[in-house]
């Protein structure tokens, strides 16, 4: 991998790492689009520069850290992510990470359900200011298990926590907020797995790592900023429709 695709795929992962249409989809499809060999460094690069992305969380959220009624919560919630994704991360890595069908389809479907979800929604727009206090432990547990289907690419773990939060009565600002910060232990676990199994895989390749970390975290800051201000006034149907046109054009420009 060159340090140019390393620098765009970082810029990808930055924007796309906290709106609801799945940054490893835009990864896995960037790395085929631009004819990237696909390889155990590759598929370690894809997980582990989303660290960098998640960082620019505890810099943007680094008082609400402080909260431990908070922790807590984010804790119960990372138990049931952490468990599946353990299970299941032969799989994932072996037959799931790097499919561009499971993507394609993962993208269209997960593109319909965001906007079924935002239809049958008797508002839309802000619902008032962050209370987390609406997440109860159980609450928390069940936003987890929403979270743990993201492990299939495509899904979207933001999509997943903030339609599942949503579902069980939490406000759109403060499901949006706590998906950001649980963005944080959950991905700090997956990256630490990641570099303790794929060690061997980067070797020699740290300086294209390092290039992405740091373009996924700058851009990540920028782009949360703007989700914010976006969710204010919007639903989050027009994600649900270009989830589903970038499947479509994708499909028939790269693998038709």
């Amino acid at each position: 991998m060159s340090l140019l695709h390393a620098l765009i795929l970082g810029i990808v992962e930055g924007i796309t790492e906290f709106l609801p249409i799945s940054s490893t989809a835009h990864l896995i499809l960037a790395v085929h689009g631009l004819r990237i060999a696909e390889s155990e460094f590759v598929k370690s690069f894809e997980i582990i520069i989303q660290l960098g992305a998640i960082l620019s969380v505890v810099v943007l959220y680094w008082s609400k850290f402080w909260n431990w009624e908070v922790l807590k919560k984010l804790v119960v919630a990372v138990i049931p992510t952490g468990i599946i994704g353990l299970t299941v991360y032969k799989a994932i890595k072996g037959y799931l990470l790097g499919n561009v069908t499971v993507v394609l389809l993962a993208l269209v479907i997960g593109g319909i359900v965001l906007i079924l979800f935002e239809r049958s929604r008797a508002t839309s727009g802000d619902q008032g200011d962050v209370d987390f206090s609406q997440i109860t432990y159980k609450r928390a547990f069940l936003i987890g298990l929403f979270q743990a289907i993201a492990v299939i690419p495509g899904v979207s773990r933001s999509a997943a926590t903030i339609v599942g939060g949503s579902l069980i009565g939490v406000s759109k600002r403060t499901i949006v907020e706590f998906s950001f910060m649980l963005a944080v232990p959950t991905m700090l676990a997956a990256s630490g797995l990641e570099l303790l199994k794929g060690r061997e895989a980067l070797a020699g390749n740290y300086p294209a790592l390092a290039v992405g970390f740091v373009v996924s975290f700058i851009t990540a800051i920028l782009a949360i900023k703007s989700f914010l201000g976006y969710i204010k006034k919007h639903s989050f149907a027009a994600f649900g429709w270009y989830r589903i046109v970038l499947a479509v054009v994708y499909f028939l420009v790269f693998v038709r």
